[in-house]
């Protein structure tokens, strides 16, 4: 695995942005935006998630068969949430 040479500075400024992305999700949630409000939480909360990812997990300078494997272990997982969450939206009794 290679060495990562990153300052203490960059983290900082990483987590600078991680509060304001919060911030910025909790103003959001005071706007009344109609049905956009989820689907703008959801991209601010992605972006966070990106960002502590790549850089507080250090998946930015990882290889890219370490990179591939997760990324297809989160489709799987995510497909496989969705698919019992269906599983068991249709089997319901709706009386």
């Amino acid at each position: 695995m290679s060495e990562h040479s990153t300052s203490v500075g960059f983290y900082v400024m990483i987590f600078i942005i991680l509060l304001l992305l919060t911030a910025t999700t909790v103003g959001a949630a005071f706007i009344n935006l109609g049905p956009l409000n989820p689907v703008i939480a959801l991209g601010i909360a992605t972006t966070k998630a990106l960002l502590v990812v790549l850089f507080f997990m250090h998946v930015k300078g990882a290889s890219e068969k370490m990179i591939q494997v997760v990324i297809m272990m989160g489709i799987f997982f995510l497909l496989l949430l969705l698919g019992l969450a269906l599983a068991d939206y249709g089997t319901r009794l709706w009386s």
